[in-house]
């Protein structure tokens, strides 16, 4: 008789592959209740109701991370908030990110992409990650926020070490709860100096509309700036090199559609929106839940973390026929990988044109580009997916 199913995302092979572990527990046990108390959820229409349901929501997750990590961090941003805290805090930074305004840039994101392939082309191979995947996002957000050029290589291991802690909100672990807190106190540190000197002299970027909406009063206090200003950063760019990445290796794996793609560059946006759904880039997003609530015959006790694995949702049979297989023209756009409802990614116009001009990109430009490396290794994170390296020769 087989073992019950256990989910540990963390172990290596679940880290390398999650998606077996996610069909198993679909069939076996969609409505999961792991040792530490956190309930996950692998089904489609499960995953989508707690992150539009009113049962459930984000209250109570400041009290959550200060319990995990001895403070509230990014609590204060609006990631962690309900209405009307959220509202307002979204409210203050989505002029920068509409549709409209992320078009405008389409120019700029095209020439930085040209410039960093312009760097390799000479050498014959590349690591997809450090060469493209990772600098195209950080120098786009960097010159969203206003952190200057020079200041961005600082910013990497800071990043990588809170972007991990999200998997110890669900699955505690101090040694990454430490590294969490000092990435934190060095982020601090430098948007405090970064924070003073946009004071004496602002410019025309994200961070000095969000201190001149401190300094109004009423729309956002110092300890909401600090934390915006330190999400959006980290939001800004982890999860995009993710797409890019996961996004290549897939073609990479699927001769087929990468051929389609070159032949047929037309179906870019398309293909984005098939690797979203096929390996996304966030795996999970969590939720507290607000009165008991039963689901699939188990009741879920008021103030339990619930989690939404989308990894799993996103190959939801139920949803998504064939799952397992990558199709570029599926029309996948109704995918979980930016989220649903109110928490729905708010840099998804800027990921979604970021991933279209790099992938489409290098598949141009690079016509005989094809693995380099028969072993991958994946970052040690399980709320996000990214691969450490990808090597390629062309």
């Amino acid at each position: 008789m087989a073992e019950p199913v256990q989910f540990n995302p963390l172990l290596p092979e679940v880290v390398a592959d999650p998606y077996p572990t996610y069909h198993r527990l679909r069939a076996e046990d969609p409505v999961h209740l792991s040792p530490t108390g956190v309930w996950f959820l692998t089904r489609y229409d499960d995953a989508a109701m707690i992150l539009r349901d009113p049962r459930f929501g984000k209250r109570g997750y400041q009290q959550l991370l200060t319990a995990r990590f001895g403070r509230e961090g990014l609590g204060r941003s609006m990631l962690f908030q309900d209405p009307p805290d959220h509202t307002r805090l979204r409210t203050l930074v989505s002029k920068a990110f509409t549709p409209r305004v992320i078009e405008g840039m389409r120019g700029h994101i095209q020439q930085i992409v040209d410039r960093l392939l312009d760097d390799v082309k000479g050498k014959g191979t590349m690591d997809v990650v450090a060469d493209l995947a990772y600098p195209l996002p950080v120098n786009v957000i960097c010159e969203m926020v206003g952190v200057p050029a020079g200041d961005r290589e600082r910013f990497g291991q800071w990043s990588h070490d809170i972007a991990r802690s999200l998997d110890a909100i669900a699955f505690p672990d101090p040694e990454i709860v430490e590294r969490a807190n000092r990435a934190e106190d060095g982020l601090n540190d430098y948007f405090h100096e970064l924070v003073a000197e946009r004071r004496r002299a602002p410019r025309g970027d994200l961070l000095s509309a969000l201190i001149a909406a401190e300094e109004a009063g009423d729309r956002l206090s110092t300890e909401e700036l600090f934390a915006t200003g330190i999400l959006l950063f980290i939001a800004g760019h982890e999860t995009t090199v993710n797409l890019i990445g996961n996004g290549t290796l897939a073609l990479l794996r699927h001769p087929d559609q990468m051929r389609r793609l070159r032949e047929d560059p037309s179906l870019i946006a398309s293909a984005v929106e098939e690797l979203l759904r096929y390996d996304s880039p966030v795996q999970r997003t969590g939720r507290i839940v607000y009165e008991d609530v039963v689901i699939d015959g188990k009741t879920i006790p008021k103030g339990s973390l619930t989690v939404g694995l989308l990894g799993a949702a996103n190959r939801d049979p139920a949803h998504f026929p064939d799952p397992d297989r990558l199709d570029i023209t599926r029309g996948a756009t109704h995918h979980l990988a930016f989220g649903w409802g109110i928490h729905f990614c708010l840099g998804a116009p800027l990921a979604r044109l970021e991933g279209q001009i790099a992938i489409g990109t290098l598949l141009r430009r690079l016509p005989r580009l094809a693995l380099a490396a028969e072993h991958l290794e994946w970052r040690e994170t399980s709320t996000l997916r990214g691969l450490q390296r990808l090597p390629v020769a062309f």
